[in-house]
């Protein structure tokens, strides 16, 4: 773990204590469970967001990519008959594939990422109400899955299994991203794409694969999403839900410039959002102050991020001076051999 993330698992720790003191029913084990449960909810998506943000773009569209897919897998499995062993994977690689076209139409066709995962998000939310004639997409009474409910929606020991592969899916990401070259090859790009391009890597093709992971894990995120609520109005499952990946992604270190972050640091960052909203809903604050909640954390997380940045920055400046200075010292030192001729 690096510092960032050690001083944000001590916010979280700090947190929770007041949090606690002020009022003890957050920690009762059906509350602690609930808010594991919205965690792991919440972490595969801003998983995926992470690894677009790291490359220095932006994807705009989960939110109405959860509710998208989220219609479809419901639909497949208790409209269309469809079993969910087959709806399932189905829903990923359509995730997948939405994820790989946005990548194509941002390096192969130079769009910006904003542009591109703006349109994004119109077209699915759109998509989302024309499929279901901006009616709700659910389960008929009685209507069960036991396998799927407990994969998605059940309890191991207690531990929500929303949770369990939330934890899964961190180990594989962060050995891919800090344990492999293609981690390696993000970072890169995200620091100088230019740079990175001369220097061999083929970035086109690193940037679309982060966007296909993006796509993955956004469609794993809204089959459990969906089997979670069991009922979905297109019209406003899975709003703003980009925005809670993108403030757990700020949260745990990721600079939107790219370049820069730990999976470590967006689980946190999740913990710590929801730890937030735990907070606003023990304490009776009303539940519309929590996208006021979810900005002011964006803004502190990118103020931090940027004085981050000035401070190292004159750090490298001040070091450089005294190499310099140290140096030109040394030169002047050295003694002077008179010419015998």
């Amino acid at each position: 773990m690096i510092k960032k993330d050690l001083g944000l698992l001590l916010l979280i720790v700090v947190v929770g204590i007041v949090v606690a003191i002020i009022n003890p029913r957050f920690l009762l084990p059906i509350n602690l469970a609930n808010t594991a449960n919205l965690i792991g909810l919440f972490g595969i998506l801003s998983i995926g967001q992470a690894f677009v943000i790291i490359t220095g773009g932006i994807e705009l569209s989960v939110g109405s990519l959860v509710a998208l897919l989220g219609v479809l897998f419901v639909d497949f499995i208790a409209v269309q008959d469809m079993s969910w062993m087959l709806a399932l994977p189905l829903i990923l690689a359509l995730g997948a594939v939405i994820g790989a076209v946005h990548g194509w139409l941002i390096t192969r066709l130079n769009l910006q990422p904003f542009v591109v995962t703006l349109c994004g998000l119109l077209i699915y939310r759109g998509a989302a109400r024309f499929y279901t004639a901006d009616g709700t997409a659910g389960f008929a009474f009685g209507q069960n899955f036991p396998d799927l409910e407990f994969l998605t929606a059940g309890r191991f020991y207690g531990v929500p299994n929303t949770f369990i592969a939330l934890v899964i899916i961190a180990v594989v990401m962060w050995i891919m991203l800090h344990r492999s070259v293609f981690g390696r090859y993000l970072y890169a790009i995200g620091k100088n794409e230019e740079a990175a391009r001369y220097s061999g890597i083929r970035t086109g093709r690193m940037i679309m694969s982060a966007y296909v992971i993006c796509g993955l894990l956004t469609a794993l995120s809204a089959i459990y999403f969906a089997m979670y609520t069991r009922s979905i109005s297109p019209a406003s499952h899975g709003q703003f839900y980009e925005l809670y990946a993108i403030a757990a992604a700020v949260l745990g270190g990721f600079s939107l410039r790219g370049g820069e972050g730990s999976i470590v640091g967006v689980v946190l960052g999740t913990v710590l959002l929801q730890e937030l909203q735990n907070l606003v809903n023990l304490l009776g604050i009303p539940s519309s102050l929590n996208f006021a909640v979810m900005g002011g954390v964006i803004l502190i997380g990118v103020l931090i991020d940027q004085q981050w940045h000035a401070i190292r920055a004159k750090r490298r400046v001040v070091a450089a001076a005294r190499q310099t200075e140290t140096r030109l010292s040394n030169e002047g030192s050295l003694p002077v051999v008179a010419n015998q001729d």
